[in-house]
């Protein structure tokens, strides 16, 4: 099995005035993540508003999606936590060829390993066509994967656990499976994790760092200087001194309105702190055309 690997974009979702979703714009900016250097995109992520968005305009888009020229190149966040609804979608996107999904356990309630071992053995019994990247983020659900659970699923379902976004950063350093994807979920993280043996990364800036992203990425293979790492890192220091999707879409609205548009209770930024994170981006002669960025 081939290994998931390279620079992965935590894609944003575009939504209209009304807060419905803009099917079009929002696979359309999938698109141009790829053609700017991603490898590929994770579409309803946490960064992609999944949790909020309802599910019948999530089918919609993955009907759409499934005739993208890059439809081969997105994983599928379920954002879920309902284990009947999240298998159910599952089953629509597999029905349209969609194969790898980005799944974290449900948000809320209090649970071990043992339980999360159960609730990925019921996705994987129901779904075992399914590659499962595993979703690893304390802060928004609650629960961190450990390292022997993580080695406990891929030993059960090697053809179905396939790798881990880890955006809690306790597996890239210590987790060592064969033939397993290993993704931090930041670029800091992007070339020491290069180093010890990941395989890329899937992250919420790299909507706007793709092109340096990808450098990083390419000049590690390719043996070249590090020149631009160092950017990158200030970077995505940069926008995670705030909420990351209210950031984001505060950066990409002073290139298109209709990027203000945020489910609550997500918002923009305020006044100040979005006047200090574009001074901020200036100083390292970050702009927003993506053609500059680099």
């Amino acid at each position: 099995m081939t290994k998931i690997s390279g620079i992965f974009a935590a894609s944003m979702s575009v939504l209209n005035s009304d807060l419905s979703l803009n099917i079009e714009k929002t696979i359309s900016h999938a698109e141009k993540l790829i053609d700017q250097g991603c490898h590929g995109t994770a579409i309803f992520g946490s960064t992609g508003q999944a949790q909020l968005i309802p599910i019948s305009e999530k089918i919609k888009l993955l009907n759409n999606l499934s005739e993208s020229k890059y439809k081969d190149k997105h994983l599928i966040g379920t954002g879920l936590n309902s284990l009947n609804e999240t298998i159910n979608f599952m089953k629509i996107a597999t029905s349209l060829n969609f194969k790898i999904f980005l799944i974290m356990p449900p948000a809320y309630y209090k649970y071990n390993d043992k339980d999360v071992l159960n609730f990925y053995s019921k996705i994987v019994d129901a779904v075992p066509e399914c590659q499962i990247i595993l979703y690893n983020f304390e802060k928004l659900c609650g629960y961190k994967f450990s390292v022997e659970c993580v080695e406990e699923l891929a030993k059960r379902f090697p053809k179905q656990i396939v790798g881990v976004k880890d955006s809690s950063y306790n597996l890239f350093e210590n987790l060592k499976i064969e033939n397993f994807s290993l993704m931090p979920g930041s670029e800091s993280k992007l070339l020491k994790g290069l180093e010890l043996g990941c395989t890329g990364i899937i992250t919420a800036t790299c909507n706007v760092t793709a092109q340096l992203a990808r450098r990083v990425y390419d000049d590690f293979f390719s043996g070249k200087e590090q020149i631009v790492n160092q950017k990158l890192i200030d970077v995505r220091n940069a926008f995670e001194k705030y909420n990351l999707i209210s950031a984001l879409h505060t950066f990409k609205s002073k290139e298109k309105k209709i990027y203000r548009n945020l489910l609550p209770p997500l918002s923009l930024l305020d006044s100040n702190d979005e006047k200090d994170l574009i001074e901020n981006l200036k100083k390292l002669d970050f702009q927003i055309n993506p053609q500059l960025a680099a």
